[in-house]
């Protein structure tokens, strides 16, 4: 029986690698996660406070597809979130947008384009998002999908930045967007979003989000375990011992 080679013996020229550390992907580690089989949460934010906000009125029709999807959904409002930085994080509005964030599997956001970017509404909210609550990370390995909304021409300095964010808060930010033109002329006086190409958009992101959440939810603490952390946890865990036996 020919003996199965172990790390070590196959990573001879990477000193600087730790054997015991690396643990090389395998198909057999999916496999043995368990398949959730609640309905998948997700936390929708917006990045206007106006009383017509053509990016809240998106991101409600978000919701309604969603939950058409079998999804559970949480929209927040930002009007009352303080100024990152301008109160403490137990502020009210703080604690709801952090404790929505924990709970939440995946999450959509929608700003509206305000001078060629996202608006300061929509950057504030995930400023208050942390990457990380003691040992909580509220973001990571979480799904995201990105909109938004501009009065002139279609564009996509909004979502370009908001997947910078999504990357940034370690985020699996899907492939498709929805980018709205011209929103005033996209939706009717109930607010409701008018059939089109934009609105077919909006039912394939949403589509797509709650396949790759499914996909993700369950082994996504396998995908963002790093070899970095477990290399840096051994070292912490190491000093204590030694603390120890002083």
């Amino acid at each position: 029986m020919t003996r199965k080679a172990g790390v070590s013996q196959l990573l001879p020229d990477l000193p600087n690698v730790a054997p015991d550390l690396l643990q090389p992907p395998h198909n057999a580690r999916f496999a043995q996660v368990a398949t959730s089989t609640h309905a998948p949460r997700f936390l929708l934010l917006y990045g206007s406070l106006r009383e017509r906000s053509f990016s809240k009125l998106l991101t409600l029709e978000a919701q309604r597809l969603l939950m058409a999807m079998g999804a559970e959904t949480r929209v927040f409002d930002p009007h009352g979130l303080p100024l990152p930085d301008a109160a403490p994080a137990t502020h009210p509005k703080v604690n709801e947008l952090r404790e929505w964030a924990e709970w939440s599997e995946g999450m959509v956001w929608c700003s509206p384009e305000r001078h060629g970017a996202m608006t300061g509404i929509m950057k504030a909210q995930i400023d208050w998002i942390p990457l990380s609550i003691g040992s909580v990370r509220p973001t990571q390995g979480k799904t995201l999908a990105v909109m938004e909304v501009s009065g002139g021409s279609q564009s996509f300095n909004a979502v370009n930045q908001l997947r910078i964010l999504g990357r940034w808060m370690r985020m699996i930010t899907i492939p498709n967007q929805s980018s709205v033109a011209k929103a005033f002329l996209e939706f009717d006086d109930a607010g409701r979003m008018k059939p089109s190409s934009f609105y077919e958009r909006v039912v394939d992101v949403m589509e797509e989000l709650v396949k790759f959440t499914l996909l993700t939810r369950d082994v996504a603490p396998y995908l963002v375990d790093r070899y970095s952390e477990r290399r840096e946890s051994a070292e912490e865990l190491s000093k204590r011992v030694n603390l120890r036996s002083l």
